[in-house]
């Protein structure tokens, strides 16, 4: 199993070694890429993101026994971005429905860029992987073809056979680590849009519920 395991190290480190310079600098752009993955994961998952709207019946509770400070208090007691905006409009709920509206608006502008941000690094990272990956496939062919003249003509055909597979290493690890960052940018952005669409939704609902209460209470 150890000889194993030792081969297949050794198979990945001639991999990246055949495949010349650019092999380095894809796995560079790549690390860059999965670090972002990994820190927007985790504010994604466990600081933005709450349970959209089991939060929004546990604040209509509180709101409809005319709890205010209580729903105030559930928002405080967590750092996802939903509880942060409509904490907000709560501290306005005896003003009126501009100002509350007003006050949800404000936070959320804050609040949303925060959530999409270096989103869009991931797909730029996985366009310059790509990118490399092809590049240093046509830098793998322009050597072996300049490389030919000083070749004898019957080891011509295996020069340029090895030359060839030698580029396409380039092209392959490019589209891999292009894969895998598109695809965790799918993901992320997907986790992303949810919560943008429930603070969307849930403001309207709590300046709806604020509004309607105000009616009744009048």
């Amino acid at each position: 199993m150890e000889e194993s395991g030792v081969s297949i190290i050794n198979q990945i480190a001639g991999f990246i070694q055949n495949g010349g310079v650019f092999m380095g600098v894809i796995l560079v752009v790549w690390g860059f890429g999965v670090a972002i993955s990994f820190e927007r994961f985790r504010k994604l998952t466990k600081g933005f993101d709450v349970d959209g709207p089991s939060f929004m019946n546990e604040i209509q509770r509180y709101v409809l026994s005319n709890d205010i400070q209580g729903a105030i208090r559930v928002c405080s007691g967590t750092t996802a971005a939903l509880p942060k905006v409509l904490k907000n409009g709560l501290k306005r709920a005896n003003q009126g429905t501009e100002q509350i509206q007003n006050a949800l608006d404000a936070t959320a502008l804050e609040i949303v860029p925060k959530v999409e941000m270096r989103l869009g690094y991931l797909q730029l990272i996985a366009n310059i992987l790509t990118l490399f990956g092809l590049l240093g496939t046509i830098q793998g062919l322009m050597n072996s073809f300049s490389a030919l003249d000083s070749v004898d003509p019957a080891q011509k055909a295996e020069f340029l056979s090895k030359g060839i597979s030698t580029a396409m290493n380039t092209t392959f690890l490019g589209l891999i680590t292009a894969i895998s960052i598109m695809v965790v940018h799918a993901i992320l952005t997907s986790k992303s849009d949810k919560i943008v669409n429930e603070i969307d939704e849930f403001s309207v609902k709590l300046l709806d519920l604020l509004g309607t209460k105000d009616q009744a209470d009048k």
